[in-house]
């Protein structure tokens, strides 16, 4: 990762780290962790400054011997063929959460609140937040979902008390592609 990356990611995580402590989201109850890991499509978020131009996002998780979790975001920048971008955070479970609280950390020593609010019983789905409303992430299985299917998690992050007018629908490509 360049030093122009670097120091972008570390910007970004000062912003993410103040977690503000408003009426906290829901959690999960318990997250079924090895069935978490895997590939999961960004469908919809409320971006960080890193990802406002993202197409094909795609976050994967792979869990560590040491629980810990490797984790991939990859994406196109600008444009469905816009250059590659590739982060490569690690989250870390927080004990006592059911696995559904996590760490995330793009640069040591800050780790930025990682909130499961939502995830299906299928594990289709699942709904990323922060408690200080800055962010959220819908993501699923599949690089599209229904429309039914997004406008019911669409009501999940707008009861939650996003602000709707910065969710933004994230271009897809319909066929999977592979994520380094």
């Amino acid at each position: 990762m360049s030093c122009k990356h670097w120091l972008a990611a570390l910007m970004s995580m000062f912003g993410l780290s103040a977690c503000a402590t408003q009426t906290p989201l829901p959690l999960a109850s318990h997250v079924d962790i090895e069935r978490f890991m895997g590939r999961w499509y960004v469908i919809a978020h409320i971006p960080t400054w890193i990802e406002k131009q993202s197409y094909n996002a795609v976050e994967s998780y792979a869990l560590k011997p040491d629980g810990s979790i490797a984790t991939t975001f990859t994406f196109n920048e600008g444009g469905i063929h816009g250059p590659m971008k590739v982060y490569h955070p690690t989250g870390f479970v927080i004990e006592g959460s059911g696995n559904a609280l996590w760490g995330m950390q793009f640069v040591w020593p800050i780790k930025a609140q990682y909130k499961i609010s939502h995830v299906a019983d299928d594990y289709s789905n699942t709904i990323v937040t922060r408690d200080k409303l800055d962010y959220v992430w819908i993501m699923a299985r599949t690089p599209s979902i229904s429309e039914q299917d997004y406008q019911q998690l669409r009501g999940l992050v707008e009861s939650y008390g996003y602000d709707m007018s910065k969710l933004r629908r994230v271009p897809q490509m319909e066929r999977p592609r592979e994520t380094p």
